[in-house]
């Protein structure tokens, strides 16, 4: 009977780990990711030889949104932003990074204000702004890169 029950158990493993999307390929390595305080996952993610870049969102089981559809010339439909200022005796120090992407009348805007991390989606016809905050302690890696590396225009 044990028996018969470790391979129920095994089999149950593989079908539920099969069920579930890959958010990250074996090509690719993450820019950044989190979880939102809604638990959806988002991720920002590159190939490993800068082929394309793709932002993935949705639950632990399914991918609901991926942008963009297809990878070819990827890397043109992203722009980069950010704003530096070093600390000081009269002000705090801020270190702001933004990736910015439009998909059918809304735009994203992933942001990464250390230790502040989240997703604004605005409806470019109303300007109505939507807020989605992500989890701290779940944050993995960070968009600084992108101000030197030339993968993505930078815009102010």
């Amino acid at each position: 009977m044990k028996k018969h029950t470790s391979t129920i158990i095994i089999l149950l493993f593989f079908s539920l780990s099969s069920y579930a999307q890959k958010y990250i390929l074996s090509n690719e390595e993450v820019i950044l990711s989190f979880t939102t305080k809604n638990n959806k996952r988002v991720v920002l993610a590159k190939d490993k030889a800068n082929a394309y870049m793709i932002y993935r969102f949705g639950t632990a089981q399914k991918i609901e949104f991926e942008f963009p559809e297809k990878t070819k010339e990827s890397w043109s439909k992203f722009t980069y932003s950010f704003y530096f200022r070093g600390g000081g005796a009269k002000n705090e120090g801020m270190d702001l990074n933004y990736i910015h992407f439009n998909n059918k009348g809304y735009k994203y805007t992933v942001y990464d204000k250390t230790p502040e991390t989240g997703i604004t989606i605005t409806n470019l016809k109303t300007n109505k702004e939507t807020e989605i905050e992500g989890k701290p302690k779940t944050r993995k890696g960070n968009l600084l890169d992108f101000r030197n590396n030339g993968l993505l225009k930078i815009t102010e």
